[in-house]
């Protein structure tokens, strides 16, 4: 199991390089995994895009 800390650093990684197109980059991959049989790996991903939302999603109740 993939810690969710492991998941965040890497969807910030994957943010950092893909700037605006990282969710749907990262969507691609998931499909990719998916289409190849990988369950494993494209629920790795789902967290991963998951994170990456969370990531661009401002705080709730900041101004």
């Amino acid at each position: 199991m993939i810690s969710d800390l492991d998941i965040f650093r890497s969807a910030k990684l994957w943010l950092d390089r893909h700037g605006d197109a990282a969710i749907v980059e990262a969507r691609c991959r998931v499909a990719e995994l998916q289409s190849t049989g990988d369950r494993d790996g494209a629920d790795v991903w789902l967290r991963i895009v998951i994170a990456i939302e969370t990531l661009l999603t401002p705080m709730a109740g900041t101004h």
